[in-house]
């Protein structure tokens, strides 16, 4: 089974679609287009009919809406839709859920937490904004990581995971044990900034690894699936 990313162009590069119930990295320089990339990815799922959670580590629910208030693919509409839950990391409910930001708590603890609200709640698709923060509130151990990463797996959920990897060549833990990652490229072009989306890996599915052609729209974000870039 395949799922829609919602990004008009993209699931051209995916051979289709997002195989279901798997953990991809979406990674990049800031300003790149990654949260843009995942809230069309929970605005189609609404759409769809899908139970969604978005845990954001950085960004309270109105930052988030006010962001994406500018494009015409109803965000606001999908977070009110009540099909999304959205957990701010540092509100009153995301301290219960994760502790106070920048006290160690045990990862299992937090692991466990997210795999049984995923499962409890038979949510379909997750964010999780992002892999810095989230360093943040668990053990800085890459034995942490790997667990962390090898529970998201396991879940039935299609789960994306915001990586501020600007380095496509500098894999970590969380490249290596995705089923899938998707990198984000700012570069120079002429006088101003251009902006190209690689999927660098995706495991059982035939992909185009070019850089492809990226573009913010009033509608999000457009893939130029077959435009490739040279630069």
């Amino acid at each position: 089974m395949r799922v829609s990313s919602g990004v008009p162009g993209f699931d051209r590069v995916v051979d289709g679609g997002l195989p279901a119930g798997r953990l991809y990295v979406v990674c990049g320089p800031p300003g790149s287009g990654k949260t843009t990339f995942s809230a069309q990815f929970l605005t189609e799922g609404v759409a769809n009919g899908d139970r969604c959670l978005f845990i954001s580590m950085h960004e309270s629910r109105a930052d988030l809406q006010r962001d994406m208030s500018g494009y015409g693919f109803g965000f606001e509409d999908a977070l009110d839709s009540g099909q999304v839950t959205f957990l701010d990391a540092f509100s009153k409910d995301g301290k219960r859920f994760f502790g106070i930001p920048g006290e160690r708590r045990d990862a299992n603890n937090i692991t466990n937490r997210i795999v049984s609200f995923v499962d409890s709640r038979d949510v379909d698709r997750v964010v999780i904004d992002s892999t810095m923060l989230l360093r943040f509130f668990l053990d800085d151990t890459d034995d942490t990581m790997i667990r962390f990463l090898s529970s998201l797996k396991r879940m039935d959920a299609t789960t994306y995971l915001i990586s501020e990897m600007t380095d496509p060549s500098a894999y970590a833990d969380e490249h290596y044990l995705a089923h899938g990652v998707v990198f984000f490229h700012n570069y120079m072009e002429g006088d101003g900034m251009a902006r190209g989306v690689q999927v660098v890996k995706m495991r059982g599915t035939d992909v185009d690894t070019d850089i492809h052609d990226a573009r913010f729209t009033d509608n999000g974000l457009v893939v130029e699936a077959g435009r490739t870039v040279s630069h």
